[in-house]
C-alpha cells in the first residue's frame, strides 16, 4: 500500500480514573484477550501497510512490553516494520510531547526517511475494524488535502466530548469544532486521518515554528477553509475508550453475538501478542451465563453477564454480575461483585461486597494474596 501508518498512543485520560494510573489508555485490556492498540495495528496490517510508527509517552511500560515483538501483527519484515518512538533527549532540548502535532514534529526525521506518498494517522484507543485501502482510495478520488473519518452517533451519546463536524453535500467539511460546549452536530471525528506525506511535513513544520502543538486545533480547524478537507463516513462498529463508562460499555458489547462474530470470526481478524495459558477451568457447581471467560481462569461460584480476563481466579460461592474482572485478579470465597471493574493483579479478600447502583465502580485492591 502506498501509505505509512502513525498511531498516536501517548495520551492519558483523567476520565479513566484509577485504570490509567498503571498503564496508557492504549494498553487497556479489551474483550478478555486484546489490548486497545491491537485494533489499530491489526487494521494497518490487514490494509497491507508495511511501515507503522507508534508514538508513546504516558505510562508506556506495559504498552512498550506489548509492542516488544512485531511478529504478532506481521510487521517483522525486511522492508518496513513496526517502530516505537518515545520522547528523547536531543541537542535542542528535552521536551515531552506537548500535543499530537508536537509528537509528529519531534519525529519528523522518520517521515522524511520514508518513501510512501501518503500517511494514515490514527489513535490507538479505539475499537473498530477498517480497510484503510478503501479510505485512501476515497481520499485520492476526492482530490482531498486531508480526509477525516467520521461517524453519525445516536442521540443518546454525548457528542460534546468529541470533535464534531458538519459537511456539505459533497462531504467537504465546512465546520469542525473540537469538544464544543454545545454540540450542533451528531457527526463526530473518529480520530483517523489521511494526508499526503509531504504536505504533512510542511504543515507540521509550520505549526512547530508558530509553537502550535495540537493536530486537530492547529491544523484541521485552522486550515478547514484553506485546504480541501473531506469526511469519510463509516457505519460499522466504532467505539472510543476515553472514560470508565466508555470502557465498560465497549467491553460489554462483546457479550453480544453480532459484535463477537464481527471481530472474532469475520475476516479479516484482530491480532495480539500471544500468551501461552491453559484453557479456562470450570469447577464442579459453577453457574456461568452470557459471559466471556479467558484463558488461564479458574471459575467457581456464579458469573453472569461479565467478562473475566486472563488468569483470574473466582472463589467458591462468589457472585459476579455485570462486571469486568481484569487480568490476574484473585477473588476470595463468598464475595459479591456487581456493576464493577476490578483492576488487574488485585486481590479481593473473602466475604467482600462491592456493588454500584448508579454507574460503574472501579475496584482497586492490593491486599496480600497469601497471609498466615
Amino acid at each position: 500500500m502506498r501509505a505509512i501508518g502513525i498511531i498516536l498512543a501517548g495520551g492519558s485520560s483523567s476520565r479513566m480514573q484509577e485504570l490509567s494510573k498503571r498503564r496508557a489508555v492504549c494498553a487497556m485490556p479489551v474483550a478478555g484477550f486484546y489490548r486497545s492498540i491491537d485494533f489499530a495495528l491489526s487494521n494497518m496490517t490487514n490494509s497491507h501497510i508495511q511501515t507503522v510508527a507508534v508514538f508513546t509517552q504516558y505510562n508506556a511500560g506495559s504498552l512498550n512490553t506489548h509492542l516488544s515483538s512485531s511478529k504478532w501483527w506481521d510487521f517483522g519484515r525486511k522492508q518496513g516494520g513496526l517502530y516505537v518512538f518515545t520522547p528523547a533527549v536531543k541537542a535542542s532540548g528535552n521536551l515531552w510531547y506537548r500535543g499530537t502535532a508536537d509528537a509528529i514534529a519531534q519525529n519528523l526525521e522518520f517521515l522524511r526517511s520514508c518513501h510512501e506518498p501518503y500517511v494514515i494517522i490514527t489513535s490507538g484507543d479505539c475499537v473498530y475494524k477498517m480497510d484503510y485501502a478503501k479510505l485512501l482510495e476515497y481520499h485520492i478520488q476526492k482530490q482531498s488535502d486531508i480526509t477525516v473519518v467520521c461517524k453519525d452517533m445516536p442521540a443518546s451519546i454525548d457528542t460534546e466530548r468529541f470533535g464534531t463536524i458538519r459537511m456539505n453535500e459533497e462531504s467537504r467539511i465546512e465546520e469542525f469544532e473540537e469538544k464544543p460546549v454545545v454540540s450542533r452536530s451528531n457527526t463526530i471525528s473518529c480520530g483517523i486521518y489521511v494526508i499526503r506525506r509531504r504536505q504533512l511535513i510542511e504543515l507540521i513544520e509550520r505549526a512547530e515554528a508558530e509553537e502550535r502543538y495540537d493536530f486537530v486545533r492547529d491544523i484541521l480547524v485552522r486550515y478547514k477553509d484553506m485546504k480541501r478537507i473531506y469526511g469519510y463516513k463509516i457505519k460499522e462498529y466504532w467505539n472510543n475508550i476515553a472514560s470508565v463508562e466508555d470502557y465498560y460499555r465497549t467491553n460489554m458489547d462483546f457479550l453480544k453475538p453480532e459484535v463477537r462474530n464481527y471481530f472474532f470470526r469475520d475476516y479479516p481478524g484482530i491480532y495480539t501478542k500471544v500468551v501461552d495459558l491453559p484453557p479456562a477451568k470450570y469447577n464442579v457447581g459453577v453457574n456461568v451465563k452470557n459471559s466471556l471467560i479467558s484463558s488461564g481462569c479458574i471459575i467457581n461460584g456464579t458469573v453472569e453477564d461479565s467478562l473475566i480476563f486472563k488468569g483470574a481466579f473466582i472463589g467458591n460461592n462468589c457472585y459476579i454480575k455485570n462486571s469486568i474482572i481484569l487480568n490476574d485478579v484473585y477473588i476470595g470465597d463468598n464475595s459479591h461483585i456487581e456493576n464493577c471493574i476490578v483492576e488487574s493483579h488485585g486481590t479481593i479478600q473473602a466475604n467482600s461486597y462491592y456493588k454500584e447502583d448508579n454507574g460503574i465502580k472501579v475496584v482497586v485492591e492490593n491486599n496480600e494474596r497469601y497471609v498466615l
